[in-house]
């Protein structure tokens, strides 16, 4: 490979990796990154009857891929 292109790549490179860390320092700065009520309001609007809910559902997707794992078999 040339320098030439080799110089190109690492000034494209630089450039994108420039890029990005503005991108993230913009995000910062206008606060993009900032949900400070979402872990809040979720525990706040969740009933125990959605809590079971969601632990029953888990459970059934552990036993359906429990029996998915049992039952499967290479073809011949």
């Amino acid at each position: 490979m040339s320098s030439g292109i080799v110089a190109l790549m690492l000034g494209v490179s630089t450039f994108l990796g420039a890029l990005g860390l503005l991108a993230l320092l913009w995000g910062l700065k206008t606060g993009q990154f900032e949900d400070l009520t979402r872990f809040l309001d979720g525990a706040r609007n969740d009933s125990e009857e959605d809590l079971k809910d969601a632990v029953e559902m888990e459970r059934k997707r552990k036993e359906a891929l429990k029996r998915r794992k049992e039952s499967y078999r290479p073809p011949d």
